[in-house]
């Protein structure tokens, strides 16, 4: 509680600035006539009764026009409009007064000007005064830290009112690239260029800078953390316009930097046309519904009004969550009744599970989210790996083809391409699974989207390094020299829909993802932005270190999207095609029922030698690392082996449904 808060309640301190302003407008008119040489005693009767008359009715303008509403200690110029709409309407009726009461409005003009302008320093002045004294009084008792406001603009405006209002934050200096502001006074706060950042953090020991740009691009935005990025200050960011406008934040929501505007990477707006091309008016399922990825494809689905959109995963929880989320957007979108959410609890393994959600709900077109993608896991457990990859697109694939599904998307990855991992070499043969279905069977139209890391996805770096840094470190990377390719969940989200549309069948979409971002590098800015220094040799006062723990395993130094040369355009600019070899659907049937045989026996080496058949350029580390086998690296292993009689696995190798021949 604020020590210097008056405790009376609102409605007498209104009262009590009623009979002030009353009181300050009857000394303003005595003042105003004393410096004409005027005696204010010394009219008549009449016109104290008209000028009591007037200031009542000036009293009750004000309060009609809400000056009396507004909290001193956080007027601004709405309160100073007021202001001059109430002394202008308190002049008039001092004029009325002088009139009704027998006197010659002529020679009061300039009684009448004065008295407007005395007026207004009064009962302004003492407003505004009575507000410094109170937030210097609170400043005093809860000292705000000192920042500076990144931007100028109607942004840092509301911004820096927020703030000043707050008991956070103290405003001390703008900085703004448009040299016509420089110089000037916003909301009393100078606006400076931003060569003077240094001098300003050094003379006012600020600590943190606030970004007040949310309508720069990310490669402004970029431009401008670049030069932030060595000075010792935490940058922060307010939300973007979009944010801002839909009212999910406020202005003075101030959070960390976006990796976003690190990374520099403005997105292409998307096609109206493909985005609802396969969604609008149609029915559409959704596999891996929770995850990161699947759930922002529901997230974007939705906005694009399907007759019905099915979710289905195993992840009881996040399938709720992300039911529950659509359905309060629903709520917000005209028509909603129109669109059905469908929750299906189940995996993509199941045949009979798939068959029967591609025809009970008349399937128009399928995103294929549902994978396991994280390397070093899978790893562990190729046979799950085997399993859910490939046989769980072979299953959802061979179900869309038998029910007349006009189209199927899946997501893929750049891990694909030469893969160094069995997560990669699965998605790999997944691809090749439809390409050969696409080229022997009429109908389904079969494609698949390749792109890198999804920025905000499960196991992202970004808020693992974010988290890091905020405990002091240190800051693990696996390799200096590693890189990755990075998008935004929305983006890539978007990109696949619109990569869909374009589908002829057994097409292999390539997302263009930029130059791939070296990760030390991304480790180092996130450390500088949130304030802090790299501690290494060459710095042993640095506050956050670095740490190289080594590749994991099946992890490669850069990550590739094409595997061939031939690739060609399409009508998104962002959108590549590629032209792949794959083998033909003969030559598959038969590894696909020797993979089975193989996952079945839980045999890991006859697996993966499968896949190194099977997919071109997968070169496998020595080790395998699948944790239920003590003996992974002799190959061959007997159900009779005394460690499995002993030692029951923990890991069960779910048989799968013959699917292969229908």
């Amino acid at each position: 509680m604020n020590p210097y808060s008056i405790k009376l309640s609102r409605s007498v301190k209104q009262i009590l600035l009623m009979l002030s302003d009353s009181v300050l407008l009857i000394v303003t008119l005595a003042f105003s006539m004393a410096l004409l040489g005027q005696d204010f005693f010394s009219y008549s009767r009449s016109f104290y009764v008209y000028l009591v008359l007037a200031n009542l009715s000036g009293i009750l303008l004000f309060g009609k026009l809400g000056l009396y509403r507004a909290i001193v200690l956080y007027m601004g110029l709405q309160s100073v409009l007021v202001l001059l709409q109430g002394i202008t309407a308190a002049t008039v009726l001092v004029a009325i007064a002088i009139v009704m009461s027998g006197h010659q409005l002529d020679a009061a003009y300039p009684l009448l000007g004065i008295y407007w302008m005395m007026s207004l320093l009064f009962i302004g002045g003492s407003r505004f005064a009575a507000k410094m004294i109170l937030q210097a009084l609170i400043q005093n008792f809860r000292p705000k830290e000192p920042v500076i406001i990144y931007g100028a603009g109607s942004s840092g405006m509301q911004l820096v009112a927020a703030l000043q209002s707050g008991n956070q934050y103290l405003p001390v200096a703008f900085v703004d690239d448009g040299q016509q502001l420089v110089g000037s006074m916003v909301h009393g706060i100078r606006v400076y260029n931003p060569n003077s950042l240094y001098e300003l953090i050094e003379s006012y020991s600020v600590r943190q800078i606030l970004l007040a740009i949310p309508s720069a691009t990310h490669a402004e935005r970029k431009e401008i953390l670049n030069r932030l990025e060595h000075l010792p200050v935490h940058v922060k960011t307010v939300p973007d316009l979009f944010d801002m406008v839909t009212g999910r934040m406020g202005v003075d929501e101030i959070k960390d930097v976006d990796i976003e505007d690190l990374l520099g990477r403005d997105t292409v707006p998307p096609n109206p046309e493909l985005l609802g091309a396969c969604i609008t008016g149609q029915s559409v399922l959704v596999t891996g519904a929770a995850g990161s990825i699947g759930a922002e494809l529901c997230r974007q689905i939705i906005l694009l009004r399907p007759a019905r959109l099915v979710l289905l995963d195993n992840f009881e929880f996040g399938l709720y969550k992300i039911e529950s989320e659509l359905q309060e957007t629903l709520t917000g979108l005209e028509a909603a009744r129109q669109v059905e959410i469908v929750s299906l609890l189940g995996s993509v393994c199941n045949r009979v599970q798939m068959e029967n959600a591609m025809s009970e709900f008349q399937v128009d077109t399928v995103y294929h989210a549902a994978a396991y993608k994280q390397v070093p896991m899978v790893e562990k457990n190729i046979i799950e790996g085997v399993q859910n990859n490939i046989f769980g697109t072979l299953v959802a694939a061979t179900a869309a083809s038998r029910f007349g599904v006009k189209n199927f998307v899946l997501i893929s990855t750049d891990k694909a391409v030469r893969p160094t991992n069995v997560m990669g070499a699965t998605k790999r043969f997944a691809e090749q699974i439809l390409q050969a279905m696409a080229r022997n069977r009429d109908g389904t139209r079969f494609s698949m989207v390749r792109f890198g890391n999804v920025l905000g996805s499960s196991g992202s770096v970004v808020p693992l390094f974010r988290r890091q840094i905020s405990l002091g470190g240190p800051v693990t990377v696996t390799h200096p020299e590693v890189t990755r390719y990075f998008m935004t969940v929305q983006e890539a989200a978007q990109l696949v829909i619109q990569a869909g549309s374009m589908a002829r069948g057994g097409d292999v979409f390539v997302l263009d993802m930029h130059e791939p971002i070296r990760i030390v590098d991304l480790a180092k800015k996130m450390i500088h932005l949130m304030g802090y220094d790299v501690k290494d040799e060459n710095s042993y006062r640095g506050d956050v270190a670095i740490e190289y723990t080594g590749l994991r395993p099946g992890e490669k130094l850069h990550e590739e999207l094409l595997i061939g040369e031939s690739v060609t355009g399409t009508v998104h600019p962002k959108i590549l095609r590629a032209e792949e070899e794959f083998k033909p659907w003969t030559r598959l049937d038969e590894l696909l029922a020797r993979l089975k045989v193989a996952c079945e026996k839980a045999d890991l080496v006859a697996a993966r030698e499968l896949l190194i058949e099977a997919v071109d350029g997968f070169e496998p580390q020595d080790d395998i690392m699948d944790p239920l086998w003590p003996n992974r690296r002799q190959g061959q292993l007997s159900l009779e082996t005394p460690e499995r009689i002993a030692k029951p696995p923990t890991q069960t190798a779910a048989k799968i449904t013959p699917l292969f021949k229908e």
